[in-house]
């Protein structure tokens, strides 16, 4: 059986913790509990050093992912966010084949054309990603871009988010249905509301991982899945490691049981 690669975002070990420690710290727990990946989380950043990180990752065979809160698009500008250079650099220097980012305030006017040509240039690939808000957070809009991207043929994919559809009350298997094929980064988390009302990820039950595996269907095989839910205990190589051995199989092919 092929190892299905899994990556961890480090906001998946809790805020606090995180910029307490600095994510330098968690290279080693990630490369023990087996994971391929590990996703830098820009807004947790303290004081580390970008040459640091990617080094102590590429020393643990860790590729990783950039995750930024940077919008793509911001309301009434037609070009990309002026930010976007700076942040591309930024993952670069941090040794990131990818950038996730949000899609932000996308409508018909936006300039995809300079956005290609932005791109063509650099080397560090963009994700782009449903989040939680109105505006980006929406099946509608995230279809009419990625309908954009492949007409024009960007190199850009797409994060897809299975839990933050719920705060949009929207379906994620609807949403699979017609933004899978766009998909090259899949970041897991169940969610549930709390008795105030609000929404938090929690690690998935079993209904949740019978969802992901229908969601799965709808994407290339064998793409790269992410914690994002909390990773609280201990040990934490022993809990990263029993949901990096958990995620790894999602998507599987099943074995044919062969006829007697």
């Amino acid at each position: 059986m092929h190892k299905y690669p899994v990556s961890i975002s480090l906001s998946s070990y809790g805020a606090d913790r995180v910029r307490q420690q600095g994510q330098l710290s968690f290279v080693e727990v990630l490369a023990a509990a087996g994971a391929q990946c590990i996703e830098w989380r820009e807004e947790l950043l303290t004081d580390e050093q970008p040459t640091e990180l990617a080094q102590a990752a590429a020393q643990q065979d860790l590729e990783s992912v950039f995750s930024s809160p940077l919008e793509l698009w911001v309301a009434g500008r037609a070009q990309p966010n002026a930010e976007l250079v700076t942040t591309l650099n930024r993952a670069q220097a941090f040794g990131s084949r990818w950038l996730k980012v949000s899609l932000g305030y996308f409508t018909d006017t936006n300039d995809l054309e300079s956005l290609h040509a932005l791109l063509n240039r650099h080397p560090v690939h963009l994700l782009v990603e449903n989040d939680q808000t109105l505006h980006g957070g929406r099946i509608e809009p995230m279809q009419r871009f990625f309908t954009e991207v492949e007409r024009l043929g960007l190199p850009v994919k797409m994060t897809f988010d299975i839990g933050n559809w719920q705060w949009q009350d929207q379906s994620a298997l609807t949403a699979a249905r017609l933004l899978g094929r766009h998909v090259d980064y899949l970041h897991c988390k169940a969610v549930a509301r709390r008795p105030d009302g609000k929404l938090v990820a929690l690690p998935p039950g079993a209904t949740d991982l019978h969802l992901w595996e229908q969601l799965l269907k709808h994407m290339t095989p064998g793409i790269s899945r992410a914690v994002e839910f909390p990773l609280q205990g201990d040990d934490l190589v022993a809990v990263t490691a029993q949901q990096v051995a958990t995620l790894t199989l999602l998507g599987q092919p099943r074995a044919e049981h062969a006829h007697v």
